[in-house]
């Protein structure tokens, strides 16, 4: 079992270089009516790479996900300290509209939560708010972003039919489509197979495999498999506080602190 990890040593590994950084977050921290939830989180976040937050329950890393595009922003009672850059520019700062920001980072929560219509209108919904009127245009970008999701074989003489008659993995990888209909850089998942049977789970990383070539993934997972099946990085969140982060296979099989060994290991959690 390894030693806990001095201070410095796990500060570098926090800091691993990364010269191709889609975020940089500089000393991240959240509250909710006074208490603390995140705490001094540094960290930078690989672009076009898929990045796993493991933990247990309540430790911090669904507040994490939820900072990256401000989600945060919707709950009165939230206040957040530090800083978040995404390609060199600061998210947080008062000249951002936090749509916009939402249409440059997706998120896909863990329950498929596909809209009372049909699919074709779940997808086209995002392109619609955002100013796209062509019909021929929309059909484009519905057809484009189902392939994209491995959805349109299974629904595209289907696309008048209602969304929620689909299956539940069918559901969650349209909810992923209706996410990148609107070109985002992005995708925030949430659990987001944790609803999910065996089968529909390992459509939704063979798809998260495949989309990494064109966006960068950050992922909450309480599934050890799925993080090492699926993550290049993976952070380890604890009581608030990001414990470790490093390439995956090193977090898993060569753990700086004996925390993260303990956790990985199922020792607790």
């Amino acid at each position: 079992m390894p030693e806990q990890a001095s201070l410095a040593s796990r500060s570098a590994t926090l800091m691993l270089p990364l010269e191709n950084s889609k975020f940089e977050i500089r000393g991240l921290g959240v509250e909710y009516d006074g208490e603390s939830a995140l705490r001094d989180v540094t960290i930078n976040l690989p672009k076009q790479q898929i990045t796993a937050l493991i933990g247990p329950s309540g430790c911090g890393k669904s507040t994490f996900l939820r900072c990256l595009n401000r989600m945060n922003d919707l709950i009165p009672s939230a206040r957040m300290l530090g800083d978040i850059f995404m390609d060199g520019n600061s998210i947080l700062s008062s000249n951002v509209d936090p749509v916009e920001l939402r249409k440059r980072v997706g998120m896909v929560f863990q329950r498929p939560n596909p809209f009372p219509m049909t699919i074709f209108d779940n997808i086209a919904y995002g392109p619609r708010r955002h100013g796209v009127r062509s019909h021929s245009m929309l059909e484009q970008i519905v057809e484009e972003t189902l392939k994209k999701s491995a959805l349109w074989d299974e629904v595209k003489d289907k696309m008048r039919q209602p969304a929620l008659d689909l299956s539940g993995g069918q559901q969650q990888r349209l909810c992923i489509a209706r996410a990148l209909a609107v070109q985002p850089d992005v995708l925030l998942m949430d659990e987001p197979s944790s609803a999910l049977d065996p089968i529909s789970t390992f459509k939704i990383e063979e798809l998260m495999l495949e989309l990494k070539e064109y966006y960068t993934i950050i992922i909450v997972t309480h599934n050890m498999y799925q993080a090492s099946r699926v993550a290049d990085y993976t952070g380890f969140f604890l009581l608030g506080e990001l414990v470790e982060f490093g390439p995956t296979v090193e977090i898993f099989e060569r753990p700086i602190d004996s925390r993260t060994d303990d956790y990985v290991r199922g020792r607790f959690g």
